[in-house]
């Protein structure tokens, strides 16, 4: 059961500026500025550990916001806390399970988790519809988790993808039409379902009670989120349903946000060149004042927190 309590990690400011939402709950706000330039985008072993060490004994229960989408490798240390078998059901515009370096990173952190961590018995990505799951970057994942349906990916809108020389597992989420050189992957596409109809047989696979949620709000169209990243194709409704049928069916024992919007500040030459090759260069965001983009992303906040505390 979630706590009442809402845990904010102050990586970059964005969530200070939300004063309806630091009014309406009781927020315990954990001060970790100084390690935002040097965590966002990914960290190191050492920063990693540091990290989990100031969350030790912070209430893991807790409904925690993590600022931008720049710092969901986070998730990663606070998946790592719970030890009891759990299901991590995420939403995010992009799948974050490249098996490349670097090891704790914003595109590799649920590589991480699934490597570390087998108490965690399925992983279900919902939303991811990036070109990270495209023919050319698909054969940089973690495909070998898919194996015995450990992963669960379904896009939101994606085309056919293609893999040359990769083996792909067997899995109940996605259909695979294999050839002599490529492998061709058809997924479940949401768009157009009727969610909580096309969810329920999913609901009878996830085999813990216990559920962790992470989503980043760049699923989100970006009438509802404004962020650092792409514009992703769930609306907000979309979500809330899906949350809605996770809270009626299984204790959630976790739940982190990311997708805050925050300028890109980064400490170092390696996070400088991966900043910039790696964010869109064309955003919402850009050019629109702090205070509209502050409100967008806190109406959208105060109404998942709404949904979750009905």
């Amino acid at each position: 059961m979630l706590s009442e309590r809402i845990r904010i990690l102050d990586l970059d400011g964005s969530l200070l500026r939300q004063k309806k939402l630091l009014e309406r709950y009781r927020c315990d706000i954990i001060s970790l500025r100084g390690f935002g330039p040097q965590a966002r985008h990914f960290i190191s072993r050492q920063t990693r550990d540091i990290l989990a060490d100031k969350l030790f004994n912070t209430a893991k229960d807790s409904i925690t916001f993590l600022g931008s989408g720049d710092f969901h490798h986070i998730s990663e240390i606070l998946i790592s806390k719970f030890e009891l078998p759990i299901t991590v059901i995420m939403f995010d515009f992009h799948p974050d399970w490249d098996s490349r370096p670097p090891r704790y990173g914003c595109g590799s952190w649920v590589t991480e988790v699934l490597k570390s961590k087998p108490n965690v018995r399925k992983f279900i990505l919902l939303g991811v519809s990036s070109e990270d799951i495209s023919s050319f970057n698909l054969n940089g994942a973690y495909l070998e988790s898919l194996k015995d349906d450990r992963v669960e990916i379904y896009p939101y809108s994606h085309q056919p993808s293609k893999t040359f020389g990769k083996k792909i597992p067997g899995n109940i989420s996605l259909e695979v039409k294999r050839g002599l050189l490529f492998n061709t992957i058809s997924w479940q596409e949401l768009k157009g379902r009727n969610l909580p109809v096309f969810f329920q047989p999913f609901l009878k696979r996830i085999p813990t009670k216990d559920v962790y949620i992470s989503l980043d709000k760049d699923c989100l169209t970006n009438d509802y989120a404004l962020t650092n990243w792409e514009e992703g194709k769930f609306s907000l409704e979309e979500v809330l349903s899906l949350l809605k049928l996770i809270k009626e069916n299984f204790n959630l024992v976790g739940f982190d946000i990311t997708g805050e919007y925050s300028p890109i500040v980064v400490k170092g030459v390696l996070k400088k060149i991966a900043a910039y090759f790696d964010h869109p260069k064309k955003i919402k965001a850009l050019g629109l004042p702090e205070g509209a983009i502050t409100k967008v992303n806190e109406e959208t906040n105060l109404k998942i927190l709404g949904a979750m505390r009905a």
